[in-house]
């Protein structure tokens, strides 16, 4: 356990970080706790490094979608072993996922900055420090990518667009694609969030930084509720001259399918560190 009064004060520090013990890990997932400053509050997520990780790792940040936290992208969708498997293939270089949850928020935070939590700052600032305190590998050069599952894909892909610069690529899975989407799946009235209009949108998100946008990749299954509004981003994008990569496959808004997509994800960011 770190000593808090060592910590304060230093930047990318936190008071306070909890690391689980090697001992009781498995498959070499990693449990951490840390005190975010961003939501004022302790916060967790499950780190995995994959074998032959060296120095300057890249990092990739996976987002759960609603009811879900930290352990939902492992222990449900089995996301570390698929890491693991197209590494140990040659198909994908070593990488580091972390799994941060939501901030605990309600049915979920959305990722964005509410008025007194500020979910999207503890996702882009605080997540990768947090990771470069328990995994060697990762250092300020590690390249980042980020990409996530319904509420989760929503807050990768509007998280990307509004820090391109931030990430070397993003990748949305059964994306919600506006805010207004997670009307029928929260308990929380949509006005309690407190979060500012001009987060509201996905596609707002990424015409606003059209010029700067990293490589951007999105799918959705065909019988998801969510189809129509993929669909109808992908066509904004074509339309608008947005460089991307929109694919449908079978199946519905399911663990099943994001434990077969995710593979597409981290393909595509393989392919992208490759420069291709």
């Amino acid at each position: 356990m770190n000593n808090p009064k060592t910590l304060l004060g230093q930047p990318g520090k936190f008071r306070t970080v909890e690391v689980s013990d090697p001992r009781w890990e498995r498959d070499g997932l990693r449990q951490v706790t840390v005190k975010s400053s961003a939501l004022g509050q302790r916060a967790d997520m499950s780190v995995f490094a994959s074998q032959g990780c060296g120095p300057s790792a890249p990092l990739v940040i996976l987002l759960h979608g609603v009811y879900g936290s930290h352990w939902a992208w492992a222990l449900k969708g089995g996301a570390h072993l698929t890491a693991q498997r197209l590494v140990d293939a040659g198909a994908m270089p070593p990488m580091v996922l972390a799994m941060p949850s939501d901030g605990l928020w309600g049915d979920g935070s959305g990722y964005l900055p509410h008025r007194t939590q500020d979910f999207e700052r503890w996702i882009v600032e605080e997540v990768p420090h947090a990771v470069r305190h328990v995994v060697e590998s990762v250092d300020d050069q590690s390249p980042v990518f980020i990409a996530g599952l319904s509420m989760g894909g929503m807050g990768a892909l509007r998280i990307a667009g509004k820090y391109p610069g931030r990430f070397r690529a993003a990748s949305g899975h059964s994306s919600a694609t506006r805010f207004e989407q997670l009307r029928d799946a929260v308990e929380e009235r949509l006005a309690s969030y407190t979060a500012l209009e001009e987060d509201y949108s996905v596609l707002d998100a990424l015409l606003r930084n059209r010029d700067h946008l990293p490589p951007i990749r999105f799918d959705c299954g065909r019988a998801d509720w969510l189809l129509e509004p993929n669909r109808d981003l992908h066509r904004a994008l074509e339309e608008a001259g947005v460089p991307h990569v929109y694919e449908e496959f079978e199946g519905g808004h399911e663990w099943s399918y994001w434990e077969a997509h995710l593979e597409d994800t981290l393909r595509f960011f393989a392919k992208v560190l490759r420069g291709h």
